[in-house]
This record gives C-alpha cells, sequence and structure tokens, in this order.
C-alpha cells in the first residue's frame, strides 16, 4: 500500500505587505496553528516519509515545523518548485517517479487550489476545500507509485484545524 499526505501551508502574512507572494511567512498565529497540527498528525503516523514542499517561503516554514515535530532532519525537507507553480497530478506523477518503491509515504506541502483539486482527483469519495494547515491522507492498494491514478485512493482522513 501507497500513501500520500498533502498539507496546505499555514496562515501566511498578506499580500499587501510589500512582500512578494513566493516570499510571504507565515504569522504567528500560522505558525502555532501548523505547530498543533503537525502534534494532531504525530498521533496518526509514527514518520512523514520523503518529504516534499514547495519553495514558497511559508510552505517550507510549515513544512519545518511539521519535520521538527517528526523529528526529521531539515535537509531531509526536498523543495520541488513545481508544487508552488503549476501543480497537477502530472507533475505529481512526475514526482514520485523518483521516489523508492520502498517508500510507503510520501507528504507533500504547498497551496490550495491545486491540494484539494489533486486530492479529489485521487480519491474516489472527494474531500471539502482544504484550510490552511489542513492535512489529507490518502491511501492506495497498489504496489508501485506509478499505479496512482485518479479515483484510485481512498481517504484515510482529513484533520482540520479547530
Amino acid at each position: 500500500m501507497k500513501r500520500i499526505i498533502l498539507i496546505r501551508h499555514g496562515k501566511a502574512e498578506d499580500e499587501a505587505s510589500g512582500i512578494s507572494d513566493f516570499e510571504r511567512s507565515l504569522t504567528l498565529k500560522g505558525k502555532l496553528v501548523s505547530q498543533h497540527m503537525a502534534r494532531k498528525l504525530s498521533e496518526k503516523e509514527k514518520s512523514l516519509g520523503t518529504i516534499l514542499t514547495s519553495p514558497a517561503f511559508r510552505a517550507l516554514e510549515t513544512a519545518l515545523i511539521f519535520a521538527s515535530e517528526f523529528g526529521a532532519d531539515a535537509d531531509k525537507v526536498v523543495m520541488k518548485s513545481e508544487i508552488y507553480y503549476k501543480m497537477s497530478l502530472q507533475n505529481l506523477m512526475s514526482f514520485l517517479s523518483g521516489i523508492d518503491e520502498e517508500e510507503e509515504l510520501v507528504t507533500l506541502f504547498g497551496h490550495n487550489p491545486s491540494f484539494t483539486q489533486i486530492a479529489n482527483t485521487l480519491s474516489k469519495e472527494g474531500c471539502d476545500m482544504m484550510p490552511k494547515s489542513g492535512v489529507i491522507c490518502i491511501s492506495f492498494k497498489i504496489m508501485t507509485w506509478s499505479d496512482i491514478g485518479r479515483n484510485n485512493g481512498r481517504i484515510e482522513y482529513f484533520l482540520k484545524p479547530e
């Protein structure tokens, strides 16, 4: 079985702050909620598996908060520019083709609307719009990453901040 966890970045600074979209940082609330959600996720998972993130600062910050909660080294967090720009099912399949087949779990940190769209495309049930710091896990009864496709996943859990 293979599993994908999609995690949307936490609440970030407003675009009106004069900082580019790419450079926006998490707010204090965004950091605190991300830490809370990382603890909630640690009640369900022992590891994040392979960690891939958008290089946008708010997504990278979120990934590092989760990695810290799980005791993963920061150098294990791999940035993929396609998660920020033009995230699609095709790009996801490209990332997954490079994952060792021994790995059972891949965790991605990124943005809406693409994460909600991908979750809806991969799972039979579909999902509501992913909130900031939201976590969704989709499992697949397959042996290789290349076998992931439309509607062949099942949502295991969908964690939302209170």
